[in-house]
Parts: C-alpha cells; sequence; structure tokens
C-alpha cells in the first residue's frame, strides 16, 4: 500500500504491481536506477494520455485517500468531455449526408453522398481545441487559398458558415462571436455551426413500426474548447417547444430537455436562447457580448 515515507524500492514495486506502469521508450530499467523519487514517477507518467493520467489518479486516491488528489480528480472530470474527437462533420446546409466506414475497427468514416451539403474537419484536435486559426487555415487548404490574404480566406469560410443557418437568430449568435475574432484575434474557439451529433442513416419512411428518430442529431452550435470542454449552444424557436399547430406540445418540451441533461452527463456544457432575446438590434447584441465575455472569462486559465 502507498504511504507517505516510502522506500525508493517499495515506490517501484508499487508503480510496477498495482498501477502497471512501465518506463517509457528509450528509458531502460538501469536507467532509472539514477532517478530520484519524484524523477521516476515523472518519468513513468510522461506521455500519458489526461484519460490515463485520470486512471492512475483514481488509483492512487484508493489507496493514499488524499482529499486534494481526490478533488483535482473531480475537477478533472467535471471540464471535458472523455474520448477523442474523431469526426467532425458541420455546417449542413441541404439534404443529409450520407456515411459509410472506411475502417469500422478505427471510426474511419467516409461521406458517400451529399458530401458538398456539408463540411467535414479531418484534422486532429490539438490540447488547444478547434481555434479560428486552425480553422482558417484548413478551408485555405481545401479551397485552393493557401498564400491568398487573410481576410479573404476569413470572408470565403464566413459565407460559407453564413449559408447553413436556419434563421436571422442564429445569424446573430454568429455574427457577434465573430467581432470577438476581430478584437481578440484568431486563437479564440471557432464557433462552429449545424454540427452532426447523433445520426441516423434510416429516412423517415423507412422506419418501421413506431420507431422515432434519433432526437437532436444536429447541434446550432458547438466550442471546442481547451482540455476537452465541449460547448452547445442552441437557439430556440416556437418548434422547440410546439406542435406543428404552433400549441405548447409539453411531449416535445421534455424530449428537448432529457437530451440536454445526457449532454450535461456526458460533459457538455449547454447553454439555449430563446429566438424571442435575439431579435435584431443592440439589446440582443449587447446580450450575446454579455454571455460570450462571461462564457470567456469561465474558461479563462487564470479562472480555472
Amino acid at each position: 500500500m502507498l504511504r507517505d515515507g516510502m522506500t525508493r524500492v517499495q515506490i517501484n514495486e508499487f508503480c510496477a504491481e498495482d498501477l502497471a506502469l512501465t518506463p517509457p521508450t528509450g528509458v531502460s530499467e538501469d536507467d532509472l536506477v539514477f532517478y530520484s523519487k519524484f524523477e521516476y514517477v515523472k518519468a513513468l507518467l510522461t506521455g500519458k494520455s489526461l484519460a490515463e493520467l485520470l486512471i492512475i489518479a483514481t488509483q492512487v486516491s484508493e489507496e493514499v485517500g488524499a482529499p486534494e488528489l481526490v478533488e483535482l480528480v473531480q475537477q478533472a472530470r467535471l471540464t471535458g468531455v472523455a474520448g477523442e474527437l474523431k469526426n467532425l462533420i458541420f455546417a449542413a446546409d441541404g439534404p443529409k449526408p450520407k456515411l459509410g466506414f472506411r475502417d469500422a475497427i478505427n471510426n474511419d468514416i467516409v461521406v458517400l453522398e451529399n458530401e458538398q451539403y456539408c463540411l467535414v474537419y479531418d484534422r486532429h484536435l490539438g490540447p488547444a481545441g478547434l481555434t479560428w486559426r486552425d480553422l482558417t487555415e484548413w478551408w485555405a487548404e481545401r479551397e485552393g487559398l493557401t498564400g491568398a490574404p487573410e481576410r479573404h480566406v476569413w470572408t470565403s469560410l464566413y459565407q460559407r458558415l453564413v449559408a447553413s443557418l436556419a434563421n436571422e437568430a442564429e445569424e446573430c449568435i454568429l455574427r457577434n462571436y465573430v467581432q470577438r475574432y476581430r478584437s481578440h484575434g484568431s486563437n479564440i474557439p471557432a464557433l462552429i455551426p449545424q454540427v452532426y451529433l447523433h445520426y441516423d442513416p434510416s429516412p423517415q419512411q423507412w422506419r418501421r413500426g413506431s420507431r422515432p428518430s434519433i432526437p437532436r442529431q444536429r447541434m446550432d452550435f458547438l466550442l471546442l474548447m481547451p482540455n476537452r470542454v465541449r460547448i452547445v449552444i442552441e437557439c430556440d424557436g416556437i418548434q422547440h417547444y410546439s406542435n406543428e399547430h404552433r400549441q405548447a406540445d409539453p411531449r416535445r418540451y421534455a424530449e428537448m430537455v432529457a437530451e440536454d441533461r445526457e449532454l450535461r452527463l456526458r460533459g457538455y456544457e449547454v447553454y439555449r436562447f430563446g429566438g424571442h432575446e435575439l431579435r435584431a438590434g443592440p439589446a440582443s447584441e449587447r446580450l450575446l457580448t454579455e454571455f460570450f465575455d462571461a462564457l470567456a472569462f469561465r474558461h479563462s486559465p487564470q479562472t480555472s
């Protein structure tokens, strides 16, 4: 059992037997003999992912019972979404894309049909999340605009993103956030519209019996922040809480809030705006500016 004052031999045994930690590539057991206890443990942890470190920290906290370590593990688990980003399909402005697997073992998908109606970000997501700089560099390469003036590339990308929006309220959200690109620079997180979250491959007419479609197949907006923080922003029109006759529909509303709960339990942050809040005018702009300022402050390194 791990305790304060353990000898080097006891630490070696605990790391190897209880935690199953092995020396990193290029470091032999003979090399580790000359490491201090701190350097030894640090070498074993180097290169581990956040998920792996959380598992190790949980094992250690169960042995030691250190409240500080338990608190750090809890905070880490609450600030991000587990797993790595593999597929980012967004800016859908037409028929739903039809997907297939290029490699089903690695969850490597390919768009088989309607690729022209969506965008697929196909680069690795680094620890800083997905920034406007990342997105514009990807867009420049995709559209053959590498070397073009930044303003030209950005305008082209912005026009494509706007084309995917459903209404003026959504345009208000994107337009306001874009102002931050101009005032805060390109290293802030990009606001990604119309992102596929769930995917139901069956058209409505193919479903048999009473099987419903998977709810919320697309998110209105997504921010991919540092430390795997994912923020969903939804703009709710009357269709979110009423039926086709514009009458209040408790069932539809219940389905929406149930899906919100599911997302939050998976680590997403979910924020909703009512369409009535986002009518064109200075009041809406001020509301959104204050919201995005508060959101940036909440997730700034100084306040985390």
